[in-house]
């Protein structure tokens, strides 16, 4: 007699063969080093282990939960000897956060594992002579340096306790703050974040409460539905602020009561913009900004390059690029402006060259300067502020930059005696650097905030440029990123 199986027997008999893999645990681990994305290392029998939240020194067990062809990821469930890098996180929040990852890691040892990330970039990737590197630039404010912070709305907030959601009444598991890294529908609701100056929490928490107490809903992202959605909050370096209040509709109750008692209560508000916002996503760049209140933008001002000139003064509005930490920005600046040594008859290129920041900042001390960016509005932004600081010797163009940057373009524009670079993360676009192999400036001066990419670049121009100079900057504190400037020099013009 033959015996006729369903399918689901033959999956049920198959589950029950597979063995049930266990969590693989591995004791007495060492901790070596801090390596990307703001992992510690470790290296267990020849195992490279990535780790979050782990400090160069601990000795720690830990349990490995993805393994990948080459490494693997685990996390710290005991320790037993914590380095002493180590000092206490001062947010509440850390942990959780996405953002400062490296709290937990005493500042001269950031900036120690920072600058040795500059180093392995350039020994392991670029392979290409450079002289010792420049000790990196710290910044002064370790904490508040952020000039602008952007939290969401949930009506699902992450709940710490680990607590079902369905023990909590609807106004209890509302949140306000940042999304959970890796979980769109879901924000870590925030009472004090470091990142930016006073009264910035302040306002936060009175938009919290007035939601909360007039039980305004907070947006569903799975749903499409719910009134409140983000809060944008700019600040200057005068302590001025700029609040973008974002909404799935309008309504009477956030447009002629929350907003008069924000700008009655904090009088540090020149600017309160709104925002409807009823689409699938919280991109609001492309949608119109209603100014409700005050100033249409901020002014933030940045010292010259040379003592006797005028600082340079930015209108910065609700959606301007701009230098989060004007602060490290300002010396980001001034040390790639050294670097270059301009004598002030030179033709400078700005590639990359966002809201022209870069571009104006050099102007007024060489000949001309071209800037070329993809953002059309970024473009927009540079004419106003080259208009603003009456500077008149600069051009910006807006396009892909590999499209834009061609020879028919460098015969309309001449040939650059130096060029300032500061691409994205991705580094420069191959034709990019094609071109600048063909028409050979003097001098290249390569910002990045991404050093893995800008090693890969620096090897593709090795064939015609030598490293002449590398400076670190700290532009973030309490993360793992970093800027580097590289300055490069024609090997047959040295």
């Amino acid at each position: 007699m033959s015996v006729v199986c369903c399918p689901l027997t033959f999956i049920i008999f198959a589950v029950m063969k597979k063995k049930i893999k266990q969590p693989e645990f591995l004791e007495d681990v060492s901790i070596i080093d801090a390596g990307a994305e703001g992992m510690s290392v470790a290296k267990p029998d020849d195992k490279v282990v990535f780790i979050p939240f782990g400090a160069p020194g601990d000795i720690v067990d830990l349990q490995v939960f993805k393994k990948k062809k080459k490494c693997f990821e685990g996390k710290i469930v005991n320790f037993k000897q914590m380095s002493d890098k180590r000092v206490e996180p001062v947010c509440q929040h850390f942990g959780l956060c996405g953002g400062c990852k490296w709290q937990h890691i005493d500042y001269q040892w950031q900036l120690h594992y920072k600058q040795k990330q500059v180093k392995d970039n350039l020994d392991r990737i670029a392979k290409v002579e450079y002289p010792e590197i420049l000790p990196i630039l710290g910044s002064e404010k370790q904490y508040f340096y952020r000039n602008k912070l952007e939290y969401s709305f949930s009506n699902r907030k992450w709940l710490v306790d680990g607590a079902p959601a369905g023990t909590h009444d609807e106004e209890a598991v509302k949140g306000f703050g940042y999304h959970l890294p890796g979980l769109f529908d879901r924000v870590i609701d925030i009472e004090k974040c470091w990142l930016q100056q006073e009264p910035s929490n302040a306002i936060r928490l009175f938009i919290k409460d007035f939601t909360l107490e007039h039980k305004l809903s907070y947006y569903n992202v799975r749903a499409h539905e719910g009134l409140m959605r983000n809060v944008v909050i700019r600040c200057n370096g005068k302590g001025e602020f700029m609040v973008i209040v974002v909404i799935n509709e309008e309504n009477d109750l956030i447009r002629n009561v929350m907003i008069p008692e924000l700008q009655k209560r904090f009088p540090e508000i020149i600017s309160i913009m709104l925002v409807i916002n009823n689409k699938f996503n919280d991109i609001i760049t492309d949608l119109p900004f209603e100014n409700v209140y005050g100033e249409e933008c901020l002014i933030e001002t940045m010292k010259a390059p040379r003592e006797g000139h005028d600082d340079l003064k930015f209108r910065v509005g609700p959606v301007s690029f701009f230098q989060t930490n004007v602060y490290q920005g300002e010396r980001l600046y001034k040390a790639a402006f050294d670097l270059a040594e301009v004598k002030g008859d030179e033709l400078m290129y700005d590639l990359y060259t966002g809201t022209g920041t870069i571009a104006l900042y050099f102007a007024r001390f060489v000949k001309e300067v071209v800037g070329v960016e993809y953002v059309e509005e970024a473009i927009a932004d540079a004419k106003i502020n080259s208009e603003f600081n009456n500077i008149n010797n600069v051009k910006f163009y807006a396009g892909d930059m590999a499209k834009v940057f061609t020879d028919e373009f460098i015969e309309a524009n001449g040939r650059p005696d130096f060029v300032v670079t500061d691409p994205p993360r991705a580094g420069m676009h191959e034709k990019v650097v094609e071109q600048l192999l063909k028409i050979q400036p003097k001098k290249i001066v390569y910002i990045s905030c991404n050093p893995a990419t800008q090693a890969r670049d620096l090897q593709l121009l090795d064939s015609l440029y030598e490293v002449k100079a590398v400076q670190p900057v700290d532009m973030f504190p309490h993360t793992h990123h970093v800027e580097n400037i590289v300055l490069l020099k024609l090997k047959t013009e040295n």
